[in-house]
């Protein structure tokens, strides 16, 4: 099954697409500021020329002025120059006066204000009643909505005019501001591939300093990850030298054998040195994967750790049997809760019982406990209220002296005249862990038992 690439999101600017945004705000601004203008001009428009017709229809109530007594139509051109149309009508409903012929607007006697329509126009009319006349003053309503239109341009229109020089002023300061960014990215452009450094963070905007931010903590955990490997490397390679040297020299004594009592011994000694190798390198994949893991910083999980040191127990019962000691568990059955890693932890339960079963004489005894105490207690660096589980593997062996505990955890490191096979990195393997954890590991001498008790202390949930 052929799975189809995904297209790459097409790109964009991030400049240009800014000012499209501000630029588009600025349209936006404008017509909004317009349309309130418009709206705010017609309103004051309505009201001061309703006032005037109002004025001008009571200005006439008493009765035509002499110049307007006159004949009683006037011409159409006249009537052009007139916002105002006046009609008079007597009480017989007989016109008697007429400001401009073509606006002929209907015979109507609704007192007040109202509006008609007339020849294709809408036209705002007060009407007054006298004793002996009714007086209509109408106004085109074209006039006000123009009236409105202008005011409402000429509000609007410097702010179309500086859009341009808008556009530059923030053209610029856009790119000014990105200016952080062009630099950061010109010095990732100038790295070699294997350069692992922390960027500037200086002077960087708020925006885009998490992100740097961020870059750079990758960038640590992949100069973790990288040095972890290289020191992985450099001591496997140290290390395997001897056994395989070892393996070589003992294929050259089996080639040798003259007799089968020989050959026998060869083989013996070369399946020894086999198990040696594969115990070293599985010991090794087993450091290099909790190192990585470390690194990458994978989220943990909810774990009962007193099934996890029951299941522990139960695997390393027969080897302990085998060698001559007595298994037990102190501690809770189950509840006690952290987080961590499951595989992890095993391996290192693992680890500690393997290194109790190797260097305690026979007929002693491996005990694996687990108790719950506060996290500002015995040493615990944490803040005093928490609680943590302190779980440690104690045997009767002959335990370490203070002065060696520290480099056993160092990788590959033996205690002078240790007989008992091992590569060391037992306790190393379970150091990763502990640091995985961030649990405090502390190696003592065991009170019950008078041999080593190594104690890992991880925070309870």
């Amino acid at each position: 099954m052929t799975s189809r690439a995904v297209p790459p999101s097409p790109a964009f600017s991030l400049r240009l697409r800014l000012l499209a945004w501000l630029l588009g705000a600025v349209v936006l601004g404008a017509l909004v500021q317009a349309a309130l203008a418009y709206r705010t001009a017609l309103a004051e428009a309505d009201e001061i020329f309703d006032y005037h017709m109002q004025q001008t229809a009571l200005a006439l109530r008493a009765g035509l002025p002499a110049t307007l007594a006159r004949p009683p139509l006037v011409s159409e051109a006249q009537a052009e120059n007139f916002e105002f149309v006046v009609q008079i009508w007597s009480s017989d409903g007989v016109r008697i006066f007429e400001s401009a012929e073509r606006a002929a607007l209907p015979q109507r006697a609704v007192l007040g204000f109202s509006e008609v329509v007339a020849h294709g126009s809408r036209y705002r009319v007060y009407s007054l009643a006298t004793r002996t006349q009714v007086v209509q003053v109408a106004q085109d309503l074209r006039v006000r909505h123009q009236m409105a239109r202008t005011l409402a341009l000429r509000t609007v229109l410097p702010t179309l005019l500086m859009a341009p020089l808008l556009a530059l002023v923030v053209g610029w300061v856009v790119s000014r501001s990105l200016a952080p960014v062009a630099r950061v990215s010109a010095q990732l452009a100038r790295r070699a591939g294997d350069d692992l450094d922390t960027v500037d963070e200086s002077q960087l905007p708020d925006e885009v300093r998490p992100l740097v931010h961020e870059l750079n903590g990758l960038f640590g955990r992949v100069r973790a990850v990288l040095q972890a490997q290289q020191h992985f490397v450099a001591d496997a390679a140290h290390e395997l030298r001897s056994p395989l040297a070892a393996l070589k020299l003992q294929a050259e004594v089996l080639r040798r054998a003259r007799d089968d009592a020989a050959q026998e011994r060869a083989l013996e000694r070369l399946d020894a040195g086999i198990d040696r190798a594969t115990r070293l390198i599985e010991q090794l994949m087993v450091l290099a994967r909790q190192q990585a893991q470390a690194a990458r910083g994978e989220p943990a999980q909810t774990l009962d750790l007193a099934a996890l040191a029951h299941e522990a127990l139960a695997e390393a019962t027969p080897a302990l049997s085998a060698a001559g000691l007595t298994a037990a568990y102190d501690g809770p059955a189950d509840g006690a809760r952290i987080h961590g890693h499951a595989e992890a932890l095993r391996i290192a339960l693992r680890n500690l019982l393997d290194n109790a079963a190797k260097y305690t004489p026979r007929g002693g005894q491996v005990v694996l406990r687990l108790q719950r105490e506060p996290l500002g207690g015995s040493g615990g660096s944490q803040a005093t209220g928490a609680a943590a589980w302190l779980l440690s593997v104690e045997d009767s062996g002959p335990g370490i002296d203070e002065a060696q505990r520290e480099r056993v955890l160092d990788r590959f490191y033996r205690v002078p005249g240790t007989e008992a096979p091992g590569s060391g990195l037992g306790l190393s393997i379970v150091a990763a862990i502990a640091e995985l954890h961030a649990a405090r590991l502390t190696l003592g001498r065991s009170e019950a038992l008078g041999g080593l008790a190594v104690r890992v202390r991880l925070v309870a949930v």
